[in-house]
């Protein structure tokens, strides 16, 4: 059994949570916001299942920093999408991946949680960066990207 670690973070986005959804409930969408698609310019990826919704897939397989591995809708609620989320290299891991988008009168607000279990190598490896070091820097830069893209996707910048 191993260690579990929960990583989240988040924002304010001033778009109405059915726009901050389309851009989660369908992988084809993450290649705007998501703060991994720029690891590898090669990156392989390959969709699968609807296009969006549950049991929409994702796999890529890219260099060393993006790794390879597949993410499944698992769940799409109004105000909630998961993901489960596998990685194949650069070690084995899963996670489970939840967005939470809550509205406030015009806004949403977001929040992004990633929980998991780290396994032998990677406890020690949280020994020296912790989980929340490691990931959740990544989470920001894709709040702060998700943020920007529904935001201009529904007219909202100022």
């Amino acid at each position: 059994m191993g260690k579990p670690f929960t990583v989240s973070r988040e924002t304010i986005v001033l778009a109405p949570p059915e726009a901050v959804r389309g851009l989660l409930d369908d992988f084809h969408a993450w290649r705007a916001w998501s703060p991994w698609e720029d690891l590898d310019p090669d990156m392989e990826r390959t969709y699968s299942g609807p296009d969006s919704g549950v049991g929409a897939r994702y796999a890529w397989d890219g260099n060393k920093r993006a790794g390879r591995g597949t993410m499944e809708l698992t769940g799409v609620q109004p105000h909630r999408v998961d993901v489960a989320v596998a990685f194949e290299k650069p070690f084995p891991s899963r996670s489970r991946v939840e967005f939470v988008l809550t509205p406030q009168e015009g806004e949403t607000h977001v929040e992004w949680f990633m929980r998991g279990e780290l396994g032998l190598v990677q406890q020690a490896f949280a020994l020296v960066k912790p989980m929340d070091e490691l990931m959740g820097p990544d989470l920001e830069r894709g709040l702060a990207n998700l943020k920007a893209q529904a935001e201009t996707e529904a007219g909202s910048v100022a």
